[in-house]
């Protein structure tokens, strides 16, 4: 019955998604069968920390507008998601509801879980409203570099902050929520929160220095986008490795999370 509910529960926040234009059809039809996983494995508690990495993700994607004129340029995807997107961000969490199914009296599943929501709910944070920050960004590998608004791999105070931020939210949920008997404390938030802020600044590690890059010849400028960029030129390969587009980079951003929760974990 559970799993039936989160099937319809996942259909209509996709539909409504889909008619919001926060997805397109292929990710519509991603975030169905993800949610269906998620809602009806894991329950209420792992819905309700998807939905608010989705909803406030799509939220922020739309705000600020004027402050992000002339960026959808930068970025290979625009605000409505597609099945690359679901994927790159909700994948691993949907992998953790299944290690539930397996295992449902483990801790483990839910800490994992929380922090790859973490990672890209901090990295999406940042990357939104890091547009806020009064002076242009810098090179995450040299913070000397000042570069435009937008560049992979570009970091600010702004941005740093929006993006623990994001990530307290989803450690706050992930402690207040925990479906399990066993209570979480202060240091769990503060473990997620840690591993969701060192998964975004990963995030912009790998668009700084391994991610695939472009450049537009008419426009003179450095991108996401392939094969055509925003003006209809066809972008040229200048760096990183042709595989990883931004869907792997984001993914890899969750990984970290979930890594840097197992490395504290160990070390202490």
């Amino acid at each position: 019955m559970q799993l039936l509910l989160g099937f319809l529960l996942a259909i209509l926040i996709a539909f409504l998604a889909y008619h919001a234009r926060s997805l397109n059809k292929s990710g519509a039809i991603a975030a169905a069968f993800t949610g269906t996983i998620i809602f009806g494995i894991g329950g209420w508690q792992w819905a309700i920390l998807l939905l608010t990495f989705f909803i406030t993700s799509s939220v922020l994607s739309r705000a600020f507008k004027k402050r992000k004129q002339g960026l959808d340029e930068k970025f290979s995807k625009g605000h409505e998601r597609d099945a690359g997107q679901v994927f790159g961000n909700g994948g691993l969490a949907t992998i953790f509801a299944v290690l539930h199914f397996f295992y449902p009296e483990s801790m483990f599943p839910w800490i994992g879980f929380a922090a790859s929501l973490a990672a890209v709910t901090a990295d999406t944070w940042g990357t939104e409203m890091g547009v806020l920050n009064p002076q242009p960004p810098r090179m995450i590998t040299d913070l000397t570099k000042i570069v435009e608004k937008g560049t992979s791999g570009g970091i600010s105070l702004f941005g740093t902050f929006a993006s623990l931020l994001g990530s307290a939210v989803i450690a706050g949920l992930a402690v207040l929520l925990t479906p399990m008997d066993k209570a979480l404390n202060t240091n769990t938030f503060l473990l997620i929160s840690a591993a969701g802020l060192a998964g975004a600044l990963f995030d912009s590690f790998l668009g700084a220095t391994v991610q695939a890059m472009y450049f537009c010849p008419a426009d003179n400028k450095e991108t996401e986008k392939h094969p055509l960029h925003t003006c209809g030129m066809e972008t040229v390969h200048i760096r990183g490795w042709k595989w990883l587009d931004n869907d792997w980079v984001n993914f890899a951003c969750s990984v970290f999370g979930v890594i840097t929760v197992l490395l504290i974990q160990g070390f202490f």
